[in-house]
């Protein structure tokens, strides 16, 4: 379970976060969506362990993350956190074997225990036949998924993605949504998802809307699933 609370940010006079609250249970898929400037991605990255909040606290399955020492955030979030972004971020000199294996290799993981794992991941994803290729030989479509497959290494029991469909095209972005729900299936990853595309919104099992640095709403898409 992840505990959002009363998270703010300010950078210099500009307050972008303004006290959010949120509890998001294991498994869940939830998209944060609002337009442009509501604070989606600075939220994203503080629940990541990427950035620290100005105020409020962290907590993963109740131990808290925001005030680690850096070194130990590192280690927790290349433990626990696989990240996803709108336009993959893949080392261009590396194949797509190699771009998978990293994170692995971070955590202290051995070349071959690695290695194994990010073969059975491309495998899974559709793409053992493209694991020696760089991101330059691969489609838009393929590099997500190789991105994905890095996010998925380690095993975290939580991935967090920045806009992953908004630069694939409608048949890429309908095969992403619903690798998420498969993994989510198949793996029992927890997904917060921050997105413009209301299509993948609706599909996830609660949208939350941020406005001005304010969750102005959070409902469960689904009404079986409203607690």
């Amino acid at each position: 379970m992840i505990e959002i609370k009363n998270i703010t940010k300010r950078f210099d006079n500009l307050e972008v976060l303004k006290g959010v609250d949120i509890t998001i249970p294991d498994h869940e898929i939830v998209s944060i969506v609002g337009a442009s400037g509501a604070g989606k991605t600075t939220l994203l990255q503080i629940v990541g362990t990427l950035d620290t909040p100005t105020s409020g606290t962290i907590l993963y399955d109740g131990k808290r993350v925001d005030n680690m020492p850096d070194n130990e955030m590192a280690r927790f979030r290349n433990a626990n956190i696989g990240f996803v972004f709108q336009f993959h971020q893949l080392l261009p000199e590396f194949t797509a074997l190699e771009n998978v294996m990293i994170p692995a290799m971070i955590g202290g993981s051995s070349s071959r225990v690695a290695e194994k794992r990010a073969c059975e991941l491309l495998k899974y994803l559709g793409l053992a036949d493209r694991q020696s290729h760089k991101p330059a030989q691969l489609s838009g479509g393929e590099k997500q998924r190789v991105a994905v497959a890095r996010a998925l290494v380690n095993s975290p029991s939580v991935v967090l993605a920045d806009e992953p469909s908004g630069s694939l095209d409608t048949h890429n972005k309908t095969e992403l949504h619903n690798l998420f729900f498969d993994l989510r299936r198949e793996f029992g990853h927890t997904f917060v998802i921050v997105t413009h595309d209301e299509t993948l919104a609706n599909l996830s099992d609660r949208t939350i809307r941020l406005q001005d640095g304010l969750v102005i709403a959070d409902n469960y898409n689904n009404e079986e699933k409203q607690k």
